[in-house]
């Protein structure tokens, strides 16, 4: 857990990995960022360039991106290993990855992994065979990073009125949960307090089970979540809050839940990223959720065979927290990590050439 702090301190670590198929970067050229982001079930990349700051806070505009699952946790939680299968779908994943970061000329890139590779006692054999193999860079990150990382690619979208707010992270091996709160002289928010939690959508649902999930069964996840939550709940219990208090989630769980209300036929990132829902919205999604068999999930063009088995354990940790901090309004964020480490890659370049 943290202290106090603001939400571009603490550790960085390495800004900037070799960019396969590039030489030193010059600074007379203009710069091409990349992101990369392999956590326990996806592997995403976004690729962008600088640009003049928009409202929702970025410096860059997007060029490309890449998203696929890849289930690399896949039995981390009762193996303790990186399985064969997993590491050939990833390393298939991140190929992609690679030749899209050369095809746009990369010149400066973060490659992180997150709580499989931290878990796995073959994690850094895993990210050894990477290198040899795709040339890419992978750093297996710190929860502390993971967290702040989240947070400087999110925190845009808080309620710039509300006196705080809980940031969460539901990823597929671990939770990320945030206190941010602001000074009352600035709009612009801070980190006051976190926890990574030690459950995701896939360790949680190799645990209970995530195809055919009955009220007692999801209880018993809610109930395995809430016992994780102790500690976060009582180091922020002085902290205070407003009525415009709320909850803002990233993850594939939350952007499940909005494409769902949304009844959208196939899901899409911009009807979905920055929407507000109500407590009784979030209650209606979830119970609908819920109500679906196997099947149903699947064919659901917003949840797809991929994340079928997943989504009803995602929904129960984000009852959890829910729980825990009764909000009105919760706000969706379709942006992370990737953005969090976009801003900090530009945001060293301009602090060592200025602006451009």
């Amino acid at each position: 857990m943290s202290s106090p702090d603001d939400l571009y301190n603490g550790p960085a670590g390495n800004l900037v990995s070799s960019v396969p198929g590039r030489s030193t970067y010059r600074p007379d050229e203009t710069p091409t960022y990349a992101a990369l982001d392999l956590g326990t079930n996806n592997c995403r990349l976004l690729i962008a360039r600088p640009a003049h700051q928009d409202a929702d806070g970025h410096g860059f505009r997007i060029i490309d991106s890449f998203s696929r699952i890849v289930r690399l946790g896949e039995g981390v939680s009762q193996t303790g290993r990186l399985g064969e299968a997993a590491i050939a779908r990833t390393l298939e994943a991140l190929e992609i990855c690679r030749d899209k970061m050369k095809a746009r000329g990369v010149t400066r890139a973060r490659s992180i992994a997150t709580e499989a590779c931290r878990l796995a006692n073959n994690g850094a054999e895993f990210v050894a065979g990477v290198k040899a193999k795709t040339e890419l860079d992978l750093e297996i990150v710190d929860r502390e990073t993971e967290a702040r990382l989240a947070a400087a690619g999110c925190a845009s979208l808080a309620d710039p009125t509300a006196k705080a707010v809980l940031l969460f992270d539901i990823g597929g091996g671990s939770t990320e949960v945030i206190w941010l709160d602001r000074a009352a002289s600035c709009a612009s928010k801070k980190i006051r307090f976190w926890v990574s939690l030690p459950l995701g959508v896939v360790t949680l649902a190799e645990r209970f089970g995530g195809i055919e999930v009955d009220d007692a069964l999801f209880e018993k996840m809610a109930d395995c979540v809430a016992s994780e939550l102790g500690d976060f709940i009582r180091g922020v219990a002085d902290f205070g809050r407003c009525a415009n208090f709320h909850l803002l989630g990233t993850s594939g769980t939350v952007t499940t839940i909005g494409g769902v209300f949304l009844n959208l036929p196939r899901y899409d990132r911009r009807r979905v990223d920055g929407l507000w829902m109500r407590d009784v919205e979030i209650d209606a999604t979830v119970r609908k959720l819920r109500g679906m068999s196997y099947r149903e999930r699947a064919a659901n063009g917003c949840i797809g065979a991929e994340r079928a088995d997943l989504v009803l354990a995602g929904c129960a940790i984000l009852e959890a927290i829910r729980r825990a901090f009764p909000a009105e309004r919760v706000r969706i964020a379709d942006r992370g990590l990737r953005e969090g480490i976009l801003m900090q890659l530009i945001a060293a370049d301009r602090a060592r050439t200025g602006p451009r």
